[in-house]
C-alpha cells in the first residue's frame, strides 16, 4: 500500500504556520515544513529552504500532496521599511511555490492571504466577490497579496493547477510576533509604558484566534474548497480601543496614548465570512475576551521563560 503523500507547509515555523502544523498533525496528516527556521515540533519533516530559491523549493515539494503557502512578509511595518524585499517574498515567493508545485506534481496550493486586500475595494460590506479598484489609497502589503492571489488564479487558467485562497482576519494568540498590536500592548503594559494607539483607536478589526484559524486550514482541504477564495475572519468587529481596554483589565495601572494615523491603514470594512460556514463548515469559536486572556497568559509565561534564558522566547 502506498503511503499517503505529506502535506507541506511553507513558513511552518512561524506564528500561524506552527499552529497550522499542529492542527494538521492532530488531524492525522504527515507534515513537511519548508522554512529556513526549525519547526516548533520534532515529529515533522523539516527542509530548511527559502521560497525564493525555485530549484530548492521544487526539490522540496517532490512527492508532496497539498501545499499550504504561508511564507511571507506579513508585518505591514516591515513592508514599509523593505518594500522591494516584501514584494520579492510575497509575489515572487508565491509564484515560485506555484511553479515548484507544478514541476513537482504536488497537490493543490492553499495560499494564506488577508482581509487587508479589501483595502483595494469600495463599500463597507465586502465578501469574496468584491472587485478590486486600482484607484484606492492602500498599503503596498495589500498590493503584494492581491498579486499573489492573482498568480494562483493564473496558474489555474494556464496550467490547470488547483488552488484555494484563505483571507485571514487579524490573527492573534500563542506564538504571535512581538510586533503585533496585542503583543505590543502586553509588552508596554508589563513594562509600565502607555499603550500606543495609531489614530483615534475606533478602527475596527475582526481578530481571529490562531487555533480557530489553524482549524480552517484543515477544513480547506475539502474538495468543495478547490478553486475558491474563503474569508476566515474573527467572530465580531473589535476596535483597537477595546483591545486596549481588555489589556487594562489585565494590567489596570497602564495608561493609553494616541498617535498619528498609520499611512495606508485598512479602512473600515465589514467582512462577510458566510462562505467559510457554508463550504468549510467553519466558524470561529474563541471570542475576543477569552482569546485575550488566553494570549496574555501565554505571553507572560513566554516572557518569563525568555528572561530566564529559556528557548521559549516571545515571537515567531
Amino acid at each position: 500500500m502506498t503511503a499517503r503523500r505529506p502535506t507541506t507547509v511553507t513558513g511552518g515555523s512561524g506564528f500561524i504556520g506552527a499552529s497550522v502544523v499542529d492542527a494538521l498533525v492532530a488531524a492525522g496528516h504527515r507534515v513537511r515544513v519548508i522554512d529556513p527556521r526549525p519547526p516548533a515540533r520534532d515529529d515533522v519533516e523539516w527542509l530548511p529552504v527559502d521560497v525564493l530559491d525555485l530549484d530548492a523549493v521544487t526539490e522540496a515539494l517532490d512527492g508532496s500532496g497539498p501545499v499550504f503557502h504561508l511564507a511571507a512578509m506579513a508585518d505591514v511595518n516591515d513592508v514599509i521599511e523593505q518594500p522591494a524585499r516584501a514584494t520579492e517574498i510575497n509575489v515572487v515567493g508565491t509564484v515560485n511555490v506555484l511553479e515548484a508545485a507544478r514541476r513537482a506534481g504536488a497537490g493543490r496550493v492553499i495560499l494564506a492571504s488577508t482581509v487587508w486586500v479589501y483595502g483595494a475595494t469600495r463599500g463597507e460590506r465586502v465578501d469574496e466577490t468584491a472587485t478590486f479598484d486600482p484607484d484606492t489609497n492602500r498599503h503596498l502589503y495589500v498590493t503584494t497579496k492581491i498579486a499573489a492571489e492573482m498568480a494562483c488564479r493564473d496558474y489555474l487558467t494556464l496550467y490547470q493547477r488547483p488552488f484555494t485562497i484563505l483571507r485571514y482576519g487579524i490573527p492573534y494568540g500563542p506564538r504571535m510576533r512581538d510586533n503585533t498590536v496585542l503583543a505590543s500592548f502586553f509588552r508596554r503594559a508589563l513594562d509600565g509604558e502607555p499603550l500606543r494607539i495609531d489614530g483615534d483607536g475606533r478602527q475596527l478589526r475582526n481578530f481571529v484566534y490562531v487555533t480557530d484559524l489553524a482549524r480552517a486550514h484543515v477544513l480547506a482541504l475539502r474538495p468543495e474548497a478547490e478553486n475558491l477564495i474563503v474569508n476566515v475572519d474573527g467572530p465580531e468587529p473589535v476596535s483597537i480601543r477595546r483591545l486596549a481596554e481588555l489589556t487594562r483589565e489585565l494590567v489596570p495601572s497602564v495608561s493609553v496614548a494616541f498617535g498619528p494615523v498609520r499611512p495606508g491603514d485598512l479602512p473600515p470594512r465589514v467582512v462577510v465570512s458566510d462562505r467559510a460556514r457554508e463550504v468549510l463548515g467553519w466558524a470561529p469559536e474563541v471570542g475576543i475576551d477569552e482569546g485575550v486572556r488566553l494570549t496574555f497568559a501565554w505571553y507572560v509565561g513566554a516572557r518569563a521563560a525568555a528572561a530566564a534564558g529559556s528557548h521559549g522566547a516571545v515571537g515567531g
